[in-house]
């Protein structure tokens, strides 16, 4: 059993961060039931447009595990006026790394959503909404870059409250541009990209006025990093980023082999993914609570309490995991509904979603375990086991049971989940060990 403390210590920080992880993608689902009234072909064309994007935003999402690892860190040092130099570093590079990834995926947009899924109707809808996304890229660096620094600094909801602004903003947006309004023109798919992008650089101009009045005690904009504070955010960063990508490139690629089967399968999945990341999240966010005091318990030198925080977070986010899979477990028809309005993409979703739902405590594991190593800054080592796990184990067996033996949806997803199950039990290894508590960030 936890202590109370501790347990109110995880619910003080994981609740906001689970709040804003939940808010960001109960709007994806908003937008997906947007589009969903426009047709298969649209759904698909939405859900590969944002998993590609995805892609491209990856490395910017590692930002946030480097900033918030080098904050935690000297936040548990008692280097307080130090704090909000990481995050200027982050600041830095998401607009280093923004403007060439902007620009070269733009061009090449068209020439990529074909590899992906040869439809023509979904590469007509695709390819403008994932090319209206991409210009919202600098902005979600900066975004990663700010919640890293407060979750840090044990002020979550800091974020979760500029989430708010750039959702509500989000869902007006893209309701009025997806079916016109106001005199503006119905744009469908591509009013759902511009929707996204403008509603992102919104919310940055609320975290810069906040930091500016929050943060500059702390460092936030006095001055260009020092060299060795670039160097270290890379490293730390760079393995963590890397991870995101292929991660995120092998989701694309795993559209691309259910595109194989067909494209039911696509906008069925497209519905899945999504739920999949609205019952994940809750345990990224409580991973994100454990990343802050695991950095915090090592800056003090308590490698043992860092473990332990590790495990208390686990058992939290297990429980809540699988109490918010239950309702798929019972009536996944109901869910489904919401979302797919055709009775056979609904069959072919209700059992990969089930199989989804029973696995919900194993994937709170991998998903907490994950986080508390990158706040510890092993990120090479997390790096090093998902794309093994998913690159060489799930994907080729998801292959296997889909377009060659022809196992249908169910086979792929078992695949895929049985794969992540792998990498949750490898990461406990790793995190019963001790080489974490001696990474110096």
């Amino acid at each position: 059993m936890l202590e109370r403390d501790r347990l109110r210590t995880i619910a003080r920080l994981g609740l906001p961060m689970v709040a804003g992880m939940l808010s960001q993608n109960l709007l994806n689902l908003v937008d997906t039931a947007m589009v969903g009234v426009l047709g298969p072909s649209a759904l698909a064309a939405v859900g590969i447009g944002s998993y590609a994007n995805f892609m491209a935003i990856a490395l910017f999402i590692g930002l946030s595990s480097g900033v918030q690892a080098m904050v935690a860190r000297r936040e548990g040092e008692g280097r307080h006026g130090e704090t909000a130099v990481p995050l200027n570093g982050g600041l830095l590079l998401s607009v280093a790394l923004g403007l060439p990834t902007l620009a070269a995926l733009f061009v090449l947009a068209p020439d990529f959503m074909p590899l992906i899924n040869p439809d023509p109707t979904v590469i007509a809808d695709g390819t403008p909404y994932f090319q209206a996304r991409l210009t919202g890229v600098i902005a979600v660096g900066m975004t990663f870059a700010f919640r890293g620094y407060w979750n840090g600094v044990n002020l979550p909801r800091i974020h979760f409250q500029v989430l708010l602004v750039t959702h509500a903003s989000n869902i007006v947006l893209s309701y009025v541009l997806i079916f016109g309004a106001f005199g503006i023109p119905a744009l469908g798919t591509l009013g759902a990209g511009i929707g996204s992008a403008v509603a992102t650089y919104l919310g940055v101009g609320v975290h810069f006025a906040l930091a500016i009045r929050m943060a500059r005690r702390n460092g936030f904009l006095r001055g260009i990093p020092a060299p060795e504070t670039m160097m270290t955010m890379v490293r730390v960063s760079l393995p963590a980023a890397l991870n995101q990508f292929l991660f995120a490139a092998g989701i694309t690629a795993l559209f691309w082999i259910i595109g194989q089967v067909g494209t039911v399968e696509v906008a069925a999945s497209s519905v899945l993914v999504n739920l999949f990341l609205v019952a994940f999240l809750p345990g990224v966010g409580l991973g994100l609570a454990a990343a802050s005091l695991v950095g915090q318990a090592l800056g003090r030198g308590e490698a043992d309490d860092a473990r332990r925080w590790g495990w208390d977070v686990v058992k939290v986010a297990a429980v809540t995991m699988t109490a918010i899979g239950l309702p798929a477990l019972i009536v996944p028809d109901i869910i489904l509904s919401g979302f797919l309005h055709e009775a056979g993409a609904i069959e072919v979703a209700r059992g990969p979603l089930r199989f989804i739902a029973f696995f919900m405590a194993v994937e709170a594991v991998g998903l907490v375990l994950t986080n508390a190593l990158l706040g510890a800054g092993a990120a090479r080592q997390v790096m090093v086991v998902s794309v093994s796990l998913q690159w060489l184990v799930g994907l080729p067996l998801a292959w296997l049971a889909g377009p060659y033996l022809g196992l249908g949806l169910i086979g792929i997803w078992v695949a895929h989940t049985g794969a992540r199950a792998i990498q949750a039990a490898i990461l406990a290894r790793l995190w019963a060990g001790d080489r974490w508590t001696r990474i110096e960030v």
